[in-house]
């Protein structure tokens, strides 16, 4: 049990640390210079200082959905990207408002705290699985009215 637990503890702390690099992988994210998109790095200046908060690192998703997320597991690693098809759609003062709401995912480390969730969520299900399998093989499970035991399914229904 032990040993499942730091496994469990050990997984979502590498999901943690590489959940940057996961996120802006899977979503296709490239990195976008200041020379390509001088007005998005601009903006993302700003709004980064005014948070005090490091510049984070800038990307673009070629997609017409529109969409923007931020990661990083630290403010000094932060990035935050958007796709081409909220870049069309929003004006500037939308698309301040929208960089402003991911800058405060990096501020207040949400990956951190969504990491710890689903550590502890994790853990929750486990020791509910274990449980469960311990309520059957030790015979407290019920069965049939000549066999003793029958109260672990009132327990067992409680977890």
């Amino acid at each position: 049990m032990i040993f499942a637990f730091g496994l469990a503890i050990a997984m979502n702390m590498g999901a943690w640390w590489f959940s940057d690099k996961l996120a802006l992988k899977m979503s296709g994210a490239r990195p976008v210079g200041e020379d390509e998109m001088p007005e998005l790095h601009t903006m993302v200046a700003q709004l980064s200082q005014r948070a005090n908060l490091p510049k984070p690192a800038v990307y673009i998703i070629e997609s017409d959905t529109p969409n923007a997320f931020a990661t990083g597991r630290s403010p000094e690693k932060g990035a935050v990207a958007v796709t081409t098809g909220i870049m069309r759609l929003l004006d500037r003062d939308e698309l301040a408002g929208v960089m402003a709401h991911e800058l405060a995912h990096i501020k207040h480390r949400d990956t951190l705290i969504s990491s710890v969730a689903a550590t502890v969520a994790g853990a929750v299900v486990m020791l509910a699985e274990m449980a469960q399998w311990a309520l059957i093989f030790t015979g407290l499970s019920g069965g049939n009215e000549e066999e003793e035991g029958g109260g672990g399914g009132i327990f067992g229904s409680l977890l």
